[in-house]
């Protein structure tokens, strides 16, 4: 029967301290980019909702005060308080007539 001392180790063991720390750190740091690129998705999401839900609530804030739907997108930014960002939402702003709520729909470039 080998007796072994407590100061010496095997290869093996020298191994697998080394690799289970480093699997262990991986691994965590895996799910920490995987859940801030979750994180960064619904936010982009959510962001075209509040868009178009502030658009939507702009247009019919002017109907009940003006008794029309307003002629353009431009209309509702300055004289509403929306602020949109054109450098990454396009808005589609369809009016058919001045009495008809319009086609409203926020595209993410």
């Amino acid at each position: 029967m080998r007796r072994r001392s407590i100061y010496r180790k095997s290869a093996w063991d020298v191994i697998r301290s080394a690799v289970v720390p480093i699997l262990f750190t991986l691994v965590v740091m895996g799910m920490i980019v995987f859940g801030l690129r979750q994180t960064a998705a619904s936010s982009k999401s959510e962001g075209l909702r509040i868009l178009e839900d502030s658009v939507r609530r702009a247009v019919v804030t002017c109907f009940a005060i003006e008794g029309k739907y307003p002629a353009s997108v431009q209309y509702i930014e300055e004289h509403y308080g929306v602020h949109i960002d054109h450098t990454k939402y396009i808005v589609d702003y369809v009016i058919f007539a001045s009495n008809i709520m319009p086609d409203i729909a926020v595209i993410e470039l």
